[in-house]
């Protein structure tokens, strides 16, 4: 495993540092913390920060730290520090170390362009810890959006193909940039288990949160129709369970009786592509942890 590297100021020389994210999930028992922080001293690992939680109700304990070193960082030494840990944890604990370094992203979409647009722009001006690696649509109605930011676009038309043989020709491209994160931004394709299954923990789409309540083509003039006083969004993993997955992040606004159904579609736009943008940072910045159906989150 590779490292980022940084710089110290240190006596008038810069001095290599090295960081790196620790992650361990276990079973909760009594001076966890002592032990992880003891292994990581006695490696010479550095905690800036760190953020720790038990569920009570599972007893399974989370902890997320960015740690830092003036050692050098093979990739033994990682593997070293891995087990170091594993040995002071409890059976069946799951440690991670991985680089605080910029990862590849595809991004899927269709015909809308706002989840996808914001996306682009934060990435271009360096606000993704991540980098927009290439857009897939099977429209090519975003095209122009898209290359104005210098990111690959390919266009795979799904007309007259099997979703069988559209989405095998869809992870073909997908493999091609090895991204640590597939986002669904609003790409109206529903997806195979089968697909689902092979980027399991990597799929990150966006909806609406009226779902179920207000289904099919028009939920933002059901929702006119009905009243409705907020507008929301979620954004969570892809899983077989159609817009069931465990939530990443979620959010509303505020409308009332002056807005439109026009106007509450264009509201739910604005949160959603907030929403989304949301996700993809906390995922990218390793902030989430998988617990059966839901999230655990360090914001």
């Amino acid at each position: 495993m590779h490292s980022k590297t940084g710089s110290m100021h240190t006596a008038g020389k810069l001095t290599p540092s090295f960081h790196e994210v620790v992650l361990v999930d276990c079973p909760d028992e009594v001076g966890l913390i002592h032990r992880i922080t003891g292994v990581l001293a006695s490696h010479q690992w550095n905690i800036e920060r760190n953020q720790e939680f038990v569920d009570g109700e599972a007893s399974h304990f989370f902890f997320r730290a960015e740690v830092s070193s003036k050692m050098g960082c093979t990739t033994l030494g990682m593997s070293d520090l891995q087990a170091a840990l594993v040995d002071v944890l409890p059976a069946k604990a799951s440690v991670r170390i991985v680089s605080r370094e910029l990862r590849p992203i595809v991004i899927c979409a269709t015909r809308e362009p706002h989840c996808l647009g914001e996306l682009l722009l934060l990435d271009a001006v360096g606000e993704l810890p991540g980098k927009i690696a290439a857009v897939i649509s099977n429209h090519d109605t975003l095209r122009p959006l898209v290359e104005r930011f210098e990111v690959p676009f390919h266009f795979l038309p799904h007309h007259e193909q099997s979703r069988e043989a559209h989405e095998h020709q869809l992870a073909k491209l997908i493999d091609i940039y090895a991204p640590e994160v597939i986002v669904l931004a609003r790409y109206m394709r529903v997806l195979s288990d089968h697909f689902v299954d092979r980027y399991s923990e990597k799929l990150i789409n966006i909806h609406h949160s009226f779902l179920p309540a207000f289904v099919g083509a028009a939920p933002y003039q059901q929702a006119f129709e009905r009243g409705v006083k907020v507008i929301g969004a979620t954004a969570h993993y892809v899983t077989a369970e159609l817009d069931a997955g465990p939530i990443i992040a979620q959010d509303v606004i505020p409308v009332d009786h002056n807005f439109s159904a026009k106007q509450m579609a264009q509201a739910g736009r604005d949160v959603e592509k907030i929403v989304l943008a949301k996700a993809v940072r906390l995922v990218l910045e390793d902030r989430v942890f998988m617990h059966g159906c839901r999230t655990v989150v360090f914001s």
